[in-house]
């Protein structure tokens, strides 16, 4: 009976091992990813923003009828 409850806890404790080294590289990848998409935004903003308010203004304009 103690053998079959080492070798259980040995499987059980491998296992956990193996399910911990796969999730270490998840977290990294995750923040590369969301940190590469707030700098596309900001400097898409960045480029297209005085545009974007300029097209805003005449489409205001164009309504408006000024």
């Amino acid at each position: 009976m103690r053998a079959t409850m080492r070798q259980l806890s040995a499987r059980l404790r491998a296992e956990i091992h193996d399910l911990a080294d796969e999730d270490r590289g998840d977290v990294p990848g995750w923040v590369l990813i969301t940190l590469m998409t707030a700098g596309l935004v900001v400097v898409i903003w960045a480029l297209a923003g005085p545009a974007l308010a300029e097209l805003f203004e005449q489409a205001i304009q164009r309504v408006s009828g000024l």
